[in-house]
């Protein structure tokens, strides 16, 4: 591991945040992991998800819930809030967005177990939850 441990990340030094239009445009930037010899949970929280119904183009709000046991990255929290930002103009269902969220920070930072879990709001009287996990 560098001494430098956090050099490769650009989107929390920059002072302006541009918000990507679509989850491609996202950049989930990782961080070596000081402590990758040991079995550890990393939460995250987002009580304001926001993404588009595909079919009606209504805005879906929700809550979603990562937490993974990093292995040698970790998700820096600022690129992750500026990608999950990216689906607020973006046409998903709640199935396929928790479940890309899953493979995109999967990719991102190989975890040696991560859930991701989307509850999302009532909309024509039915709330919907979400929960997805690797491996």
């Amino acid at each position: 591991m560098s001494d430098n441990y956090t050099s490769d990340l650009t989107l929390l030094r920059e002072n302006e945040s541009n918000y990507p239009e679509t989850p491609e445009a996202g950049i989930l930037e990782a961080f070596d992991n000081r402590y990758a010899k040991r079995d550890y949970w990393i939460t995250f929280d987002c009580p304001e998800f926001t993404a588009r119904c595909p079919i009606t183009n209504q805005p879906d709000f929700g809550r979603i819930s990562i937490r993974y046991v990093p292995d040698g990255k970790c998700i820096e929290s600022k690129s992750l809030k500026l990608y999950l930002f990216a689906y607020r103009n973006f046409n998903t269902f709640h199935e396929e967005s928790v479940n890309r969220i899953l493979d995109d920070i999967v990719t991102a930072c190989a975890p040696r177990q991560c859930i991701v879990e989307g509850d999302f709001n009532a909309r024509g009287g039915i709330g919907i939850k979400v929960s997805a996990s690797s491996p």
